[in-house]
């Protein structure tokens, strides 16, 4: 990924463009040329033609992708899912770890961020928390997706920061549980029946009506389209809908954890 984040920017600086410049002619954000540059984003295939057409440089980026060794290829299937993620009609999120990245504040993600192992350098931390916050724009659109989100009760009291940040953090949850087109449903721990042991996954609708999962493990990541394993996790994400509490209880129970940290 370095190497090949290397190798745009010498084509980009001999093209005498800026980062800004060659994020506007393809269509992406300045941060993603930024990241991708520094090592810290993977170049997609696509967008690697399209660099390797408008910088007139013999398909040589698109050749370093396609021969790039297959554990770096493991961050490309979640910027491949980030991609899908940005244009969805609409997202079933299901997490038992951690907050949905689009449901952190900044000081949330950053904690995430600075909790991973190996460590990340500060540089690294900003990188990728500029990204998580500029994934929840699709929130505020003027027509957003359908989300879904399902979150098990401990990962909402799990507290990475202090108690004020963690106060925002849950004020934050009441706020998008409340944006047009967003249902926010926590499971309980003392619920006796929890369809979601397996660990999180993401249902998503793309804008030609296709189904995709998508899921995390601790080393890697999975984008999966086979009819068979999407129809498990739809059955899957029904029954932990109806395993959690409803949106009305749900604001309940974060008035209750924010009176635990004696907010009013």
């Amino acid at each position: 990924m370095k190497l090949v984040g290397k190798l745009l920017g010498v084509f980009r600086v001999a093209a005498d463009l800026t980062q800004a410049q060659l994020a506007d002619l393809v269509g992406v954000q300045v941060e993603t040329i930024a990241s991708i540059e520094q090592g810290c984003r993977s170049l997609l295939p696509d967008l690697a033609r399209r660099l390797d057409q408008l910088l007139e440089t013999k398909g040589a980026l698109a050749t370093a992708v396609e021969n790039m060794p297959e554990i770096d290829l493991v961050p490309a299937w979640a910027e491949q899912y980030m991609d899908l993620e940005r244009t969805a009609l609409a997202l079933s999120w299901y997490d038992n770890q951690v907050l949905p990245g689009l449901l952190q504040t900044e000081a949330d993600a950053r904690a995430v961020f600075r909790n991973r192992v190996p460590v990340f350098s500060e540089g690294k931390i900003a990188i990728q928390t500029a990204s998580r916050l500029e994934r929840q724009e699709i929130l505020h659109r003027s027509e957003p997706p359908t989300i879904s989100f399902v979150i098990w009760e401990p990962v909402v009291r799990l507290q990475l920061v202090d108690d004020e940040a963690h106060a925002e953090q849950l004020r934050h949850l009441r706020t998008c549980a409340a944006l047009p087109g967003v249902s926010l449903q926590i499971l309980p721990l003392g619920h006796r029946t929890h369809a979601g042991l397996d660990g999180p996954f993401t249902l998503l609708e793309t804008p030609d009506y296709q189904q995709v999962a998508y899921s995390e493990t601790q080393r890697g990541s999975l984008l999966v389209a086979d009819p068979d394993e999407i129809s498990i996790l739809s059955q899957k994400y029904a029954m932990l809908r109806a395993q959690a509490l409803s949106p009305q209880d749900t604001m309940g129970l974060l008035d209750r954890l924010l009176g635990e940290l004696g907010e009013q």
